[in-house]
């Protein structure tokens, strides 16, 4: 098959992508090489087709097929989508990826070496050759007759013009191609088949074979599972598509395994997708407005949706009364404190979901589980020496901010969830200043000690800025009975000295530990105060976000602007033999930039020698200073010759 009768059928059609495939993942380098390998006639590998009739699948993205048959790509995707990108000048119907990457592709005459377009080299240079441009059904010509044309060109026209043929000629270039046919080929075959091909390449996840499998019958499975995706996304939950097909697995199926949605009609996940954005909403709803934990930084555990979704499923959407309600929120306090899912949480899960088969037990029966691992429950004063916000007990301390009467210094208001709002959103407060700290010879450890944490409103805590405790502390003290006390400050004078901040560190540490299990009993034994369920509201910044996390974010924010994937924030690493936390990776991709085909990638904030060590025997390429890191995305992933 010729390079243009491929990118014919994919215009009528007759060529597409099956559901299952990822969209596209090249970057720049991997574009100038095909062109290379073309150019040069240099072999670049053959295609791989599932040829099947037209009425047992539907095509990805809006081209309607002519034939009675369709050609789906199992392997290919990548150089035949590269193709038709730059010889049509624009992506085919079912792209979904980076259309930058293959866009403003040129070629020099002399060199023979392709580059994208860089305006102080290129501009004016009649050397370099637009390949698009040149690819069009009239763009011989043109390009021909500038070398003809220009006398600076004169000397070497012969060889110029054998290359403008050269790449000319690509689109008759022979490709080939071999087919997957037969009745007998159902998409699990032809999964089986992609995975085996692309063992070494682009392998699908337990979730992508999963829903391949669904996307099969009902191809716009994956894009209304993105649209529920995003509407989380704008409330402050960043979820990954994996994460809510569990959920639709534990409702449709009972179990946590990806494999049990084999036998799933398409009805039936359809009915399993609504519930089970239905019940996330109210879960998120409840931990919101009942727990205060209103954004995705400090959710806690988003492992425990599935088991919480499945619990109201089972119970027909509601819960019996307040005292049920509380106990279960209990417990997912207490999964996210111990890491109750960061390790096996398909075989975690299992064993919950077992549990919370017995209707009358079933909370109980989750609370034995986590007994089971972790024995005693009760939060102890050395379980607030963490330091960061990657702290499991980061969204304690904001928890009990939110929950238990703490006022903020300067209104005297209480540091509700009904207060917040632009203006007034909960900022992260040292209570003895950071640079003071610094400046004392601390280090970041110490200076970013959870025990150094409490929430203030933005005014107050701009009005405080680097005062020391025992100035600030020592004023409001005396404003009001009780307002320094609300945040589990000592009270102890001598405490507030620059030189007794270790020994302040240990005492609130005491203060906050007895706070936190008044508040889980309280909370267990259904005596916490009523507060209104809300309905989750679009979020307009984030809150109570620290230094780090805004560079995090705006991090983040930067790799997707480059057509990349986000990360995900606070990946735990968890020792398997012991069950243990190893690290915390501030932002990280798992699956590397380019999925499946670049190794992990981890973003740290001055984390120490031990930490970067970890991370990197875990498998990720660990960076610590961000300029690196986007070097990194640049020079590496997305080829790209100019400096960030």
């Amino acid at each position: 098959m010729k390079v243009s009768t491929a990118l014919d059928l994919i215009d009528n059609g007759n060529i597409a992508l099956p559901e299952f495939q990822r969209g596209y993942v090249w970057n720049r380098d991997q574009v100038r090489g095909l062109m290379w390998s073309l150019y040069r006639k240099h072999p670049i590998g053959s295609l791989l087709i599932w040829v099947t009739k037209k009425e047992k699948t539907k095509i990805r993205g809006d081209g309607k097929a002519t034939a009675d048959t369709i050609q789906l790509l199992l392997d290919g995707q990548q150089r035949v989508t590269t193709l038709y990108g730059i010889i049509r000048g624009e992506p085919p119907k079912f792209f979904d990826g980076n259309a930058t990457v293959f866009t403003g592709l040129y070629f020099n005459l002399e060199s023979e070496v392709f580059e994208f377009f860089a305006p102080l080299k290129m501009k004016d240079n009649p050397l370099w050759i637009n390949v698009t441009e040149l690819l069009q059904p009239n763009g011989l010509g043109p390009a021909l007759q500038k070398v003809l044309k220009d006398q600076e060109l004169v000397d070497k026209q012969a060889a110029y013009i054998e290359r403008l043929n050269a790449i000319n000629d690509i689109q008759g270039r022979e490709l080939h191609v071999e087919h997957v046919t037969g009745d007998d080929k159902s998409v699990d075959v032809v999964v089986d088949i992609f995975n085996q091909v692309n063992s070494g390449g682009t392998k699908l996840s337990k979730g992508d074979l999963a829903l391949a499998r669904i996307c099969a019958n009902w191809p716009e499975a994956r894009q209304e599972m993105k649209k529920r995706l995003k509407k989380w996304q704008d409330y402050g939950f960043d979820f990954k598509l994996e994460l809510f097909l569990r959920s639709i697995n534990t409702i449709t199926t009972g179990e946590a395994l990806f494999s049990a949605l084999k036998n799933v009609t398409v009805d039936e996940f359809q009915e399993g997708l609504k519930k089970a954005e239905k019940y996330t909403d109210y879960c998120l709803n409840l931990i919101s407005s009942r727990l205060g934990l209103d954004h995705d930084r400090v959710l806690g555990s988003r492992y425990s949706l599935p088991l919480l979704v499945h619990y109201l499923h089972q119970r027909g959407g509601r819960l019996s009364d307040h005292k049920e309600r509380d106990r279960l929120l209990h417990w997912y306090v207490h999964t996210f404190l111990w890491g109750r899912y960061s390790g096996s949480t398909e075989s975690v899960l299992n064993q919950d979901l077992r549990a919370i088969q017995d209707i009358d037990q079933g909370i109980d029966n989750l609370v034995t589980n986590l007994r089971n691992t972790r024995g005693d429950l009760e939060i102890k004063p050395d379980d607030f020496r963490g330091w960061s916000r990657g702290t499991r007990f980061y969204p304690l301390l904001y928890m009990l901010t939110r929950l238990w009467h703490t006022k903020d210094f300067e209104s005297g208001l209480e540091l509700t969830q009904h207060m917040l709002g632009v203006q007034s959103n909960l900022e992260l407060h040292h209570i003895f200043p950071k640079s003071q700290l610094y400046d004392a010879g601390y280090k970041r450890p110490e200076v970013n000690a959870l025990a150094n944490f409490t929430f203030l409103t933005k005014d107050t805590n701009i009005l405080i800025s680097d005062e020391l405790p025992d100035v600030y502390l020592e004023r409001y003290a005396e404003k009001e009975p009780g307002l320094v006390e609300s945040h589990w400050i000592p009270m102890n004078r001598s405490l507030w000295k620059m030189d007794r901040y270790l020994d302040f560190l240990e005492a609130r540490r005491e203060l906050l530990a007895k706070a936190a299990n008044d508040f889980l009993d309280n909370l267990a034994g259904g005596k916490m105060p009523e507060a209104e369920i809300k309905e989750l509201t679009k979020i307009e910044v984030p809150v109570a976000e620290t230094d780090e996390e805004a560079l995090l974010r705006e991090v983040n924010e930067w790799v997707k602007s480059k057509g990349l994937p986000g990360g995900e924030f606070d990946i735990e690493l968890i020792d398997e033999a012991t069950g243990e936390l190893n690290a915390v990776i501030d932002l990280g991709w798992s699956d590397g930039l380019q999925e499946g085909l670049s190794e992990p990638v981890a973003l740290l904030i001055d984390e120490d020698k031990k930490t970067l060590k970890a991370v990197s025997q875990a498998g990720y390429k660990p960076f610590d200073n961000v300029d690196e890191f986007k070097r990194y995305v640049t020079r590496d992933i997305l080829a790209e010759v100019e400096a960030v």
